[in-house]
């Protein structure tokens, strides 16, 4: 089983901290998103490395996703890359592949983590993959870890 990090924040700060917490004892690859130019949907530019990050997404079996709380919702870096999905990504060309999010801020409300939730589990299902739930403190993430 390939393991795939995708991390939406900085990088080795809080939201990677709580993805390696979620997959301690496990071999895994992962991408920062900071180091990676994913352009807005809709813009087209010769450097832009969604493909890459694309084919390494492909190429996992499980995939974490990660992002902090920015501005009360997903992190401009993860919403860009699930706004790229739509077009180039057949839907449910991703099946089979199960999908984790670690979400994580100082204070979320309740209405900021559903909403943020809604979205990766509807991106999922959109794509085909097994949503397998939110971790989104180190407690959870230990639980959340048994699914893996």
């Amino acid at each position: 089983m390939s393991i795939l990090f995708i991390c939406g924040g900085e990088k080795d700060g809080n939201t990677s901290a709580l993805g390696r917490e979620l997959l301690a004892g496990h071999d895994f690859d992962q991408i920062d998103l900071v180091d990676y130019k994913v352009y807005d949907y809709g813009q087209h530019f010769d450097d832009d490395q969604f493909d890459e990050v694309l084919a390494r997404f492909k190429q996992a079996d499980t995939i974490v996703l990660g992002s902090p709380v920015y501005w009360h919702d997903l992190s401009g870096m993860v919403r860009n890359l699930l706004d790229r999905f739509y077009g180039p990504v057949p839907e449910g060309s991703m099946a089979g592949k199960r999908l984790f999010f670690v979400f994580q801020g100082a204070a979320p409300t309740p209405a900021m983590l559903e909403r943020a939730e809604y979205t990766v589990n509807r991106f999922a299902g959109l794509y085909g993959m097994e949503y397998m739930g939110m971790a989104t403190n180190a407690r959870e993430a230990s639980e959340l870890a048994k699914e893996l």
